[in-house]
This record gives C-alpha cells, sequence and structure tokens, in this order.
C-alpha cells in the first residue's frame, strides 16, 4: 500500500485497515432483516469500510471492501457459480471503495460506492437467480431490482445519516496518530 501522508507507514495504514474490515464484519453480522436468498439490512455493516475509503481514498477503499466482501463469503456462503461468486463477495463490496472518490462530498460518495454494489449484485441477480422471479410473479430485471435494493435501499440511509453526522463531527479525517504519539511521548 501506498503511504497516504507523509507522516504514516504503510503499516500503520494497514493495520487502520484491518481493524474497519473487523468493525465492518462484526456489525455486518448483526442483522435487523435478513432476506432468503442473501441479503439483509445489518446495523450499518458498511460504515467503516466507507469511511475507511473517505479518509484513505478509492484504492485502501477497495481493497478493504474486496476483503471484507471475502469475509462475508466465509460467514454465509451463498455460493452457486464462480462469476456469482465474484459479482456478489468481492466485485460487490469493493465497489463501496468507489466512496473514496469522493472525500469531499461523503454523502455522494457513500451513494455512489452503494451504488456501485447494488449494480454488482443487481446483474448477479438477473444473471444467476432469474429462477425466482417466476415464483414473484416478476420479470428477473424487476425482481432483481426489487430484491437487492429491499435491502440496499436501508443500508445506504443508514449508511448515509452515519457518516454524514461523522463528517459534520470532523470525523471523517480524524487522525489518531499524531495525539498517540504525543500522549505516548509525555
Amino acid at each position: 500500500m501506498k503511504r497516504s501522508s507523509g507522516s504514516e507507514s504503510a503499516t500503520q495504514i494497514f493495520a487502520e485497515a484491518i481493524v474497519f474490515i473487523a468493525l465492518s464484519a462484526a456489525l455486518n453480522s448483526i442483522k435487523l432483516y435478513q432476506l432468503p436468498y442473501g441479503g439483509s439490512v445489518t446495523l450499518a455493516g458498511m460504515v467503516p469500510v466507507l469511511w475507511l475509503s473517505l479518509r484513505r481514498g478509492p484504492v485502501v477503499g477497495t481493497y478493504a471492501g474486496i476483503v471484507l466482501g471475502l469475509v462475508v463469503m466465509m460467514i454465509e456462503p451463498f455460493l452457486y457459480y464462480p462469476a456469482q461468486v465474484l459479482l456478489d463477495y468481492p466485485i460487490a463490496f469493493g465497489a463501496l471503495g468507489l466512496a473514496g472518490i469522493f472525500r469531499k462530498r461523503p454523502v455522494i460518495g457513500v451513494g455512489v460506492g452503494m451504488l456501485g454494489r447494488f449494480i454488482s449484485h443487481f446483474v448477479s441477480g438477473v444473471f444467476f437467480f432469474s429462477m425466482y422471479a417466476k415464483d414473484w410473479g416478476m420479470d428477473p430485471v424487476t425482481y432483481s431490482i426489487v430484491y437487492n435494493g429491499s435491502y440496499l435501499l436501508p443500508e445506504f440511509v443508514v449508511s448515509a445519516v452515519i457518516i454524514y453526522l461523522l463528517s459534520k463531527k470532523r470525523l471523517l479525517d480524524f487522525n489518531v496518530y499524531p495525539r498517540l504519539r504525543k500522549s505516548i511521548q509525555s
């Protein structure tokens, strides 16, 4: 990983990413609503990776999202086809890193990251889960929009509100390292 700023090493950024990924995985496992074929509304499970993306940029955020996707895949596997696995896990969660492109507009960043995740799940739904569309009397495109939107829209709202509050408190760019060094040296 590249250095984010002159005073922080790649090791510090890597350690921070691990903490944010672990926090996302923990929050992601607290389900407020679970759908039958994967997908759920969680207790702000995407916020730590989105926060990391906004703090460290899209590259670090995308790597963290991919790792989170692989962790979620291990915890809650819905594995049917190799392309579906890629779309629903590393690509979908990696798309959260797109938020880092909009560091100065964090709520837009959350929207872009979540939209990227939606598109990946949508494509997977159309091509790999279309057999369930008939059970609901829908075509595969409509079914995938409704199914994936039913959990990603609430996830977006929760994530956007929390990221907005963090940005208002100026915590998105919170840098603990100089304070930590200062307190250790005292």
